[in-house]
C-alpha cells in the first residue's frame, strides 16, 4: 500500500521500488500515479477482485499505538496482527468504495488531530485520560442493513 497511498511521498516510495528490484533480472517496479480519485478507487476495486490483505494501520509502531489508544477510548478491540480476523472489520478488501472511504482526507485529518491532541496530552496519565474524552462520543455506529450487522470504519 506504500506505493498507492495518496498519504506517502511518491518519489520516495518509486525511488525505494526502483531500488528493490535492481538486483533482480525480470523484475520490474510497476511505477503508476495512485494518488488521484479514479486510480485511488481502482485501486480498492483491484484489492477487493484479488481480496488483498487489509493491514489496519500503516505499519509504523507510532500508528499501532495511536491507532490502539483511539480504539481504547472507544470500546473497540485492538489491531490484530497476522490470522484471518482483523480485530475491526474485515481482514480482507471486499467493497471498493467503502474501502476508498476509509482513506478520504476527512478520516485521515480527523484521525492525526485526535493522535495530535492525545500525543500533546504528554505520558501523564490524568492528562491522557482528558485528552482521551475527545472520542466519548464518536463511537463508530452499528451498520443494520438486513445482512450486515457491524461498526463502520471512522
Amino acid at each position: 500500500t506504500n506505493a498507492t497511498s495518496r498519504w506517502k511521498d511518491a518519489k520516495q516510495v518509486d525511488g525505494s521500488g526502483y531500488r528493490a528490484v535492481e538486483p533482480y533480472d525480470g523484475l520490474a517496479y510497476w511505477a503508476q500515479d495512485w494518488q488521484n480519485d479514479d486510480m485511488t478507487l481502482r485501486k480498492y476495486q483491484i484489492s477487493a477482485e484479488d481480496k488483498f490483505y487489509k493491514q489496519e494501520y500503516c505499519g509504523c509502531s507510532y500508528s499501532l499505538r495511536d491507532s490502539n489508544e483511539w480504539r481504547r477510548a472507544n470500546g473497540i478491540p485492538k489491531i490484530q496482527i497476522g490470522g484471518e480476523r482483523a480485530g475491526l472489520g474485515n481482514r480482507y478488501f471486499s467493497d471498493p468504495i467503502l474501502d476508498a472511504q476509509e482513506e478520504s482526507q476527512e478520516v485521515v485529518d480527523e484521525f492525526f488531530q485526535q493522535a495530535k491532541e492525545v500525543a500533546d496530552a504528554g505520558v501523564d496519565r490524568e492528562s491522557r485520560k482528558q485528552a482521551l474524552k475527545v472520542y466519548e462520543n464518536r463511537r463508530k455506529k452499528e451498520k443494520h442493513d438486513g445482512t450486515l450487522v457491524g461498526l463502520n470504519n471512522w
